[in-house]
C-alpha cells in the first residue's frame, strides 16, 4: 500500500517535472524571440529539475528492473546459478549505491553554503537527489536480495523485467 502510494506519487512528480521543464524552456524561447525578454530562472531551474528527474527516473526504472542488461549468457544457466548471479549483481549494485550515496552526501554537505547564481537555491539540494535515489535503490536491492534468496521470485522471473511481461 505504502509503496503503491510512493511510486504513484513519484510517477506523477516525474510527469509534473517534465511538464514544468517544457513550459519553462518553451516559454523562455517564445519570450526571447517573440518579445525580446525572457524568464531569468528558466535555464537554471530546468537544469536542476532535470537532475531530480534523472534520479527519480533511475529509482523507478530499478523498481521495474528495466535498466539495460545482457542476460543471454545468464538465461542459459541453470536456475540455481541464475539465482546466485542475480544475488551477486544485486550485492554489487548495493555496493555502488553505498559508494555513490556517500560521495553525493559529501557533495551535499560541501555545497549547502553555495548558492546558484540566479535562483539562489543551495546547490546541496540539487545533490540531495542523488542521496535519495541511492537510499531508495538500496532498499529495492535489499528487498530483491531477500526475495531471490527466499524463493519468493519464481525461477522464470529471476531475470525478467516489465518489458518481458512477467513482472507486475
Amino acid at each position: 500500500m505504502i509503496s503503491r502510494i510512493l511510486f504513484g506519487t513519484l510517477e506523477k512528480l516525474l510527469i509534473a517535472a517534465l511538464a514544468l521543464m517544457v513550459i519553462l524552456i518553451f516559454g523562455n524561447v517564445v519570450l526571447r524571440y517573440g518579445f525580446n525578454s525572457g524568464i531569468t530562472l528558466s535555464e537554471e531551474l530546468s537544469r536542476f529539475i532535470f537532475v531530480w528527474l534523472i534520479f527519480i527516473g533511475a529509482f523507478l526504472t530499478l523498481r521495474d528492473r528495466a535498466h539495460l542488461g545482457v542476460n543471454s549468457l545468464v538465461r542459459a544457466m541453470p536456475f540455481k546459478a541464475q539465482r546466485a548471479v542475480r544475488i551477486g549483481g544485486d550485492i554489487a549494485t548495493l555496493i555502488c549505491c553505498y559508494l555513490l550515496g556517500l560521495g553525493a552526501w559529501r557533495q551535499v554537505l560541501d555545497n549547502l553554503e553555495n548558492y546558484s547564481p540566479v535562483a539562489g537555491i543551495p546547490l546541496g539540494w540539487v545533490y540531495f537527489s542523488c542521496v535519495l535515489c541511492c537510499i531508495g535503490m538500496a532498499v529495492l536491492q535489499l528487498r530483491s536480495i531477500f526475495d531471490v534468496a527466499t524463493g519468493r521470485i519464481p525461477d522464470e522471473e529471476i531475470f525478467a523485467s516489465n518489458a518481458d511481461g512477467l513482472v507486475e
